[in-house]
């Protein structure tokens, strides 16, 4: 059996493992639909909804998107409870990311992208400051 101690482990893990309907469900009780249908690059919560229950197609990247965002949220809510706090680091001009918001790089470039790999080193930045 192996024993996991590294801080993000289990929701790399979880971003990996899991079917693509159980991270965006979870990540939608995390983050919300609207946040949650912002980052997948779509217009309505009506398709969050349809991900979530298998009926819907996540379209091109969004899934890899939709799995980092779930890691990240994953991070950061093994150190913070509050939803609301969790929220608002997704949403909120962030400092190390020249003041974009973590939500607009996930939803605006690749997932392999410099910019993306940049919000995971800004979100355990987070946790360790917490």
């Amino acid at each position: 059996m192996t024993t996991i101690t590294s801080p993000g482990m289990m929701p790399y893990l979880q971003s990996v493992r899991l079917p693509i309907e159980q991270v965006i469900s979870e990540l939608r009780d995390l983050l919300g639909a609207k946040l949650v249908a912002y980052i997948g690059n779509v217009g309505e919560t009506r398709a969050v909804r349809q991900w979530a229950e298998g009926s819907r197609a996540v379209q091109g990247e969004n899934a890899q998107r939709l799995r980092t965002a779930y890691q990240i949220a994953g991070l950061i809510a093994e150190a913070e409870e509050s939803k609301e706090i969790l929220q608002l680091w997704f949403q909120g001009a962030n400092p190390q990311l020249d003041d974009v918001s973590p939500a607009r790089i996930l939803r605006e470039h690749r997932p392999d992208s410099d910019e993306v790999i940049a919000v995971m080193a800004a979100a355990k930045t987070f946790t360790r400051l917490g």
